[in-house]
């Protein structure tokens, strides 16, 4: 293939993937607009409960990463019969951790929230929006499926028509109806729960097409725990350091919390926008490999690097000149404003080491090298702990360096096995 072939495939999955993508960092940035009116403490109760929530969420993304890659590895050995096997297993198992998680999370919600710090309103968001866990991590497998499947366009549509229903329900129910935060995530609950819907019927029809069955395979979903618990870990890891890094902003006051809140969720923002190219290495790769072409496999990664590196270069020029106007989005206070400034123009500054590091890391899952991907995770978050020590009590734009050394680490280990090309292993399944 060649360079524009190459890049045709990757735009036509990573166009779709962003725009799905970017509907979760809109979702907390819509919500932390919104919430904004109600004042600082709420605004930093969202900031804890938000945190919290991804925390729990996030670590079962291996549910859309891992699907992604073990059905575009079917699809690349020509079987869509056992592809949507796949996907539907893990749809019933995206089912049992989000029902695990409401029984679990609900009593937990205080002692979850008061790891960052005392919040009332952290406690009432946060099990309003642990309802909506089935629902979430339903829309992760079934992301997995249609994106392993070579579709991102439903996805996109899913995500802009629940990005829409979350907005104006967040409206309705904090502003007119003055719920307060609870509003805002019983609106994020119905919305995503909804998208679930969608992603049901939606893969119903693919099994009815290519004639796989709809019932529970055991074997499947133990299969499917087994292929993920290396990617848990991987996120885990992951997971952990944004937590630390949220606890570190919480114990620095009211303010300070709350410019880390908004921060991220920007930092977030253009984390999806480089993850789009990311879940289309992902979906590539696991075709390339399981059709057993390593050389596309190769070509398509250094593509994939490029887009990847001038992607999060634009973005941060972009943030730059936007970072003027972006407190006033957010009603801040002039104290939130002040800090928001000072943690922007570092996210500003990091955002050329998330390209390639983003990009390598979705190369890595769609190779299904889920193993070195977790030993990775443990390195990088182990560099990360002095970094946060260093940061306590020194200011949101040291912390916020921290996370940079954080992800300058994460390229280093990604990039030295990217080089060894021991990842390059083909077949439909590894």
């Amino acid at each position: 293939m060649d360079k524009r072939k190459h890049d045709r495939e990757i735009l036509h999955l990573a166009v779709p993937a962003f725009g799905a993508l970017v509907a979760e960092p809109l979702f907390l940035l819509s919500d932390a607009a919104i919430v904004g009116r109600l004042g600082t403490a709420q605004q930093a109760g969202l900031t804890i409960a938000g945190q919290a929530l991804t925390t729990l969420i996030g670590v079962c993304v291996f549910l859309a990463y891992a699907t992604t890659a073990a059905v575009a590895r079917q699809v690349g050995a020509g079987d869509l019969r056992y592809a949507t096997r796949q996907g539907i297993d893990g749809l019933w198992l995206a089912l049992a951790i989000g029902v695990t998680l409401i029984a679990v999370g609900l009593p937990m919600s205080p002692a979850i929230v008061g790891f960052f710090g005392d919040n009332a309103y952290a406690v009432e968001y946060l099990r309003v929006s642990l309802l909506g866990a089935p629902g979430m991590l339903v829309v992760l497998a079934g992301t997995g499926v249609l994106r392993g499947l070579q579709n991102g366009r439903v996805p996109l549509y899913v995500s802009v028509g629940m990005f829409t229903a979350n907005l104006i329900l967040n409206v309705l129910f904090v502003l007119v109806f003055g719920w307060g935060i609870a509003g805002s995530a019983w609106g994020t609950v119905t919305a995503q729960t909804g998208g679930a819907l969608v992603y049901l019927v939606a893969v119903l029809r693919l099994a009815r097409r290519h004639g796989a069955s709809l019932r529970p395979d055991w074997r499947g979903l133990r299969a499917a725990v087994t292929s993920g618990f290396a990617l848990v870990i991987r996120t885990v890891t992951l997971q952990a350091t944004l937590v630390l890094a949220t606890r570190v902003a919480a114990q620095q006051g009211t303010d300070t919390a709350a410019a880390y809140g908004i921060s991220s969720r920007i930092w977030l923002l253009s984390s999806f926008v480089l993850d789009a190219v990311a879940i289309a290495g992902q979906s590539l790769l696991g075709r390339h490999l399981g059709a057993g072409d390593q050389k596309a496999a190769r070509e398509v990664t250094r593509r994939m690097l490029w887009w990847g590196f001038f992607t999060s270069c634009g973005f941060g020029v972009l943030l730059l000149a936007a970072i003027p106007w972006i407190p006033g989005l957010f009603d801040a206070s002039p104290e939130v404003s002040a800090l928001l400034v000072q943690a922007l123009l570092v996210v500003a500054l990091i955002q050329p080491i998330g390209g390639p590091t983003f990009v390598l890391d979705g190369v890595l899952i769609g190779a299904g090298d889920m193993k070195y991907l977790a030993w990775a995770g443990v390195l990088t978050l182990a560099a990360f702990l002095p970094a946060a020590h260093l940061a306590s009590g020194h200011g949101i734009a040291v912390l916020w360096l921290a996370l940079g050394w954080w992800m300058l680490v994460r390229l280093l280990t990604l990039g030295a096995r990217a080089r060894t090309g021991a990842w390059l292993v083909t077949g439909a399944t590894r």
